[in-house]
């Protein structure tokens, strides 16, 4: 049979300063070794493979360690650290609550804790996915758990601590293990490389690291895969083939072909991606990485986020100030959108090469400006604003951009396109060569056409203010409100007008009426299309004549005046308050 062992766990760490990326929590046991505030009950929690359980066994061995040092590190040659080695410990019980979650098992352990150790100072109690127990074992667990004896120990580990009842969370002393950085991974699998006399390329290891999502266990049993695959000598390009990981220079050619607006470059690479049998949404993960990389390399406050290759971490800077940001955050947002609607596509192919083109053309897309708002009377007017596009023109002219207010939008008349010489007189400026920019006016002409279509507003005839055609208007608009209050206050308002001032005064009988018609914007809005006014004014008056008497409520009387009122009411009252020697109580 073959002695060979797995890289997790050949390497475990046996000392504290082994474990990797875990220092928050080393450190903090160190110190309490260290102080001697030591607590009866640790809950160890965090992700697999991080070292919960290693730091337990190692806890559990300094606890009893004959010979420890000034460091609080395991001696490794203490009789007790020997039996702990070999697993022939008799003060450290370890516990699998994921097969032994019953409370009968519970029960068995707690009849250990009675026994005192024969050697060492503490008994220690090691249950691995302590989540796993069931509520009754929990609650046989719990009298014990907060008043062990004073050479017992628990240490409880769980990937799942949101499944642990409060009650025993309370109980512990909690440490939090976080997911192991790519850098510490890296470091860790190269120092193994050099003890196993391996050859590894950098960027090997960095994917190795990365496909185990922050899992050190995970990261050494693809790393013995790949030792198995390659022997010796591990290289990229075996990595990549053996976990089915997209090369990155895919996408590296792809941003290229975006940037240069050649699709069928990008067609044919997407075609290359399908033929080497990766999923179109495992590309579509990739290129959205690969985006957001970019965007790292944006800004060096951010560059330490970029978790590559030193080599490859210049390439991405290369790429990344080459590429406008606004180019890389639309094609983000459109991988975003094709990932999210892939599911439910059904030519998953067609659904993310129309992505892909979109992504080509994205450039030209951010380049084109928006036009304003264009008022006129007929589709043929429109047709005529911009001019054709004719194999003639070679050079088409915008204006400069500037800032334009809302009001500039209202009322617009688009001047004709310049003719040659003329570009220069009227503001324009030159795109240059087979250009497909529309033609914007400059902001003169935009405020001459606004002027212009002022004084033909003013020019425009109004229609003589009568109360009769008010009252109609102001009845049509009732009848169209429909039932409610508003209706039964436009059929009582009383209404006058004042021509001098084109204003009308509608006169209502209360406060809270005034309000609710000030409300109506839209039949002041009728009255002025109606009269073809735009300088009419509505004034809502109250009518002191109608308006309703608010009704006071009268005052709660007090002790004292009701006492006299019933005097006035009842003479004997008097006489009773004298014989039983009453007192009026205020």
């Amino acid at each position: 049979m073959s002695n060979f062992v797995v890289s997790a766990r050949k390497y475990r760490p046996h000392r504290f300063e082994d474990v990797v990326g875990q220092e928050h929590v080393t450190q903090t046991l160190k110190n309490a070794l260290q102080n001697d505030h030591l607590a009866h009950a640790f809950l160890f929690c965090g992700p697999r493979g991080v070292g919960k359980t290693t730091c337990a066994r190692i806890l559990a061995k300094v606890l009893n360690c004959q010979n420890v040092g000034k460091d609080f590190e395991p001696c490794d040659t203490c009789n007790s650290c020997k039996a702990f080695n070999e697993s022939a410990s008799f003060n450290i019980t370890e516990l699998d609550a994921a097969s032994n979650n019953s409370v009968e098992h519970i029960r068995t352990l707690i009849e250990q804790v009675r026994f005192q150790p024969q050697q060492g100072k503490y008994k220690v109690f090691i249950i691995d996915e302590v989540h796993m127990l069931s509520q009754q074992a929990f609650n046989a667990f719990l009298k014990t758990l907060e008043e062990p004896p004073s050479y017992a120990i628990f240490i409880l580990a769980t990937t799942e601590k949101h499944k642990i009842i409060p009650t025993i969370l309370s109980r512990c002393q909690i440490f939090d293990f976080r997911r192991i950085q790519i850098p510490n991974m890296v470091q860790q699998l190269r120092e193994i490389c050099e003890e196993e006399a391996i050859e590894a390329e950098e960027e090997a290891l960095h994917i190795i690291a990365q496909k185990a999502d922050g899992a050190l266990r995970d990261a050494l049993s693809i790393f013995d895969r790949i030792v198995s695959f390659s022997s010796k000598h591990i290289r990229y390009e075996d990595v990549i083939t053996n976990l089915n990981v997209l090369d990155y220079d895919y996408y590296f050619q792809l941003v290229d072909a975006f940037l240069t607006e050649n699709a069928a470059s990008v067609m044919n690479l997407f075609d290359k991606i399908l033929f080497n049998g990766f999923e179109a949404d495992i590309f579509l993960t990739g290129m959205a990485e690969h985006i957001r990389n970019l965007l790292v390399c944006k800004d060096k406050e951010t560059l330490q986020l970029l978790e590559v290759s030193g080599a490859l971490k210049g390439r991405y800077q290369q790429q990344a100030t080459l590429t406008p940001t606004s180019l890389l955050l639309t094609i983000l947002n459109l991988a975003n959108e094709c990932d999210i609607h892939y599911k439910m596509a059904r030519n998953k192919r067609l659904h993310v090469e129309i992505t892909l083109m979109k992504m080509t053309y994205a450039h030209r897309a951010l380049k084109m400006p928006i036009m304003p708002a264009i008022s006129s009377e007929t589709a043929e007017e429109k047709k005529n604003l911009i001019p054709e596009l004719t194999d003639d023109i070679t050079t088409l002219y915008v204006a400069e951009p500037t800032v334009v207010s809302e009001k500039l939008y209202e009322e617009i008349t688009i001047p004709t396109f310049p003719s040659n010489g003329e570009e220069e007189e009227k503001g324009w400026r030159k795109l240059g060569k087979h250009s497909i920019m529309p033609v914007i006016p400059t902001l003169e002409a935009l405020e001459a056409s606004i002027k212009q279509a002022e004084q033909n507003k003013n020019t425009e005839p109004t229609i003589p203010l009568t109360i009769e055609k008010i009252a109609s208007t102001w009845k049509s608009y009732a009848e169209e409100v429909g039932k409610g209050s508003i209706r039964s206050i436009l059929n009582t308002t009383t209404l006058t007008v004042e021509t001098a001032s084109n204003c009308i005064i509608a006169k209502v009988n209360s406060n809270l009426t005034k309000s609710m018609l000030q409300q109506e914007t839209a039949l002041l809005e009728r009255l002025r299309v109606v009269f073809k006014n735009p300088s009419l004014s509505f004034e809502i008056q109250i009518d002191e004549s109608k308006q309703l008497q608010e009704i006071v409520p009268p005052r709660p009387l007090s002790t004292k005046e009701k006492y006299s009122i019933m005097l006035e009411t009842n003479p004997l009252i008097s006489q009773l308050v004298q014989r039983f020697d009453l007192v009026l109580d205020e």
